[in-house]
């Protein structure tokens, strides 16, 4: 089991393969995990292995706790390249989401103006109306899309609501490129031992097609990096990122590959 659970409402920084210097942001509660997926491949556990006791924070305590934390780096001359909402699930779900960008986003402006603000999202609440204007307002608006298969979706993200693709990737047009798409390419068996390989063609180019709708304005490809839940699951080779990399080049799309 997977045993990565973050601080909240601040951690690190730490070296993100895909964003530099990162100081993460936490809305989740610290002692556990509260998403609307239920990715086998993902480093905190399943949910049901997460379930959290204390409460998420505040739009106070977090800006109180980043406050703290860019003063302390800003007195060692240290500053990051990105603020970034990460950690223990589904940074969207937080009901006080959108006055949290705010308030984050004036802290970035007072003590660290050139690093970048950045969200990492499993795109299920793009089209709430709140959440999309509040990803409007962030420098890297980054959205999860690992195939648009209805069945493997299923089975590797367990969505743990309602979960349409094509309504996904609908909201997902609708930031109208001021969005990055993230996708986890991997190989191995899932839970109910099932091939859980998203590299083949048959994956690969319905998703670029989708992607290429979408327009984003850049792709990050990356595979396992950490301990899964599923311990049948594989990395994906560098020769098949790189191979996928270069079709959505070849598309006109910048791309990033994470190892």
């Amino acid at each position: 089991m997977s045993t990565v659970i973050y601080p909240s409402p601040i951690f690190g920084p730490v070296i993100s393969r895909r964003l530099g210097v990162s100081l993460g942001i936490n809305l989740m509660p610290a002692d556990g995990k509260i998403c609307t997926f239920d990715c086998i491949y993902c480093e905190c556990g399943l949910n049901a292995q997460r379930r959290p006791t204390m409460k998420r924070p505040s739009t106070d305590e977090v800006a109180k706790a980043l406050e703290d934390k860019l003063k302390e780096m800003t007195a060692e001359g240290r500053l990051p390249d990105v603020l970034t909402f990460a950690g223990n699930g589904e940074p969207t779900v937080h009901p006080d989401f959108p006055a949290i960008i705010d308030a984050v986003t004036a802290l970035r402006d007072r003590y660290c103006p050139e690093a970048k603000v950045s969200v990492l999202s499993n795109a299920t609440r793009a089209g709430v109306p709140a959440v999309r204007e509040a990803l409007m307002k962030v420098d890297n608006n980054i959205q999860k899309l690992d195939t648009i298969s209805p069945d493997y979706i299923r089975r590797i993200n367990q969505p743990t609501g309602h979960y349409d693709v094509a309504e996904v990737i609908d909201h997902l047009k609708a930031f109208g490129g001021h969005v990055i798409i993230q996708t986890m390419f991997m190989t191995g068996r899932d839970l109910e031992g099932n091939d859980a390989d998203n590299t083949a063609d048959t994956y690969v180019t319905p998703w670029l097609e989708a992607v290429k709708a979408i327009k984003p304005e850049k792709v990050m490809i990356y595979t396992i990096d950490r301990e899964t839940p599923d311990l049948n699951l594989r990395k994906a080779s560098h020769e098949v990122l790189d191979a996928i990399a270069r079709r959505v080049a070849e598309a006109g799309l910048e791309v990033s590959v994470s190892y």
